[in-house]
């Protein structure tokens, strides 16, 4: 039997000059189902305390499957939707996964999903 490894995801989304609001609101509606998704430890959207077009979207997840069964569910759409819409000037999103203190002195194989900006 093989041991699941908690992972999270990371979002910083910077929103368009005058839209922040409408970013932060539209970004809410992810909160409540993402936190009732399969699998979801915790779910969080957070507000730069000094930049305020910055937005922070991240996610911990008990296994690889669960995080990636999200990201094919139809609320990932909602980014989507951001940058057509331009809501958003950028979205740098990020997977991370826990690694033991030997590990961590190794190499970072996994892409990096830059979606804006």
């Amino acid at each position: 039997m093989s041991k699941q490894i908690p992972v999270s995801h990371m979002a910083f989304v910077r929103a368009r000059a005058g839209r922040s609001a409408e970013l932060g609101m539209r970004l809410s509606a992810l909160i409540e189902p993402s936190r009732a998704a399969p699998g979801c430890l915790s779910f969080a959207l957070q507000h730069s305390q000094c930049d305020p077009d910055l937005w922070l979207v991240s996610g911990f997840w008990s296994n690889q499957q669960s995080m990636t069964a999200y990201f094919s569910s139809p609320s990932m759409e909602i980014f989507a939707e951001l940058v057509q819409d331009l809501v958003v000037n950028s979205l740098d999103f990020h997977t991370f996964k826990e690694v033991s203190a030997a590990q961590a002195v190794g190499q970072c194989t996994a892409p990096i999903h830059k979606l804006a900006g």
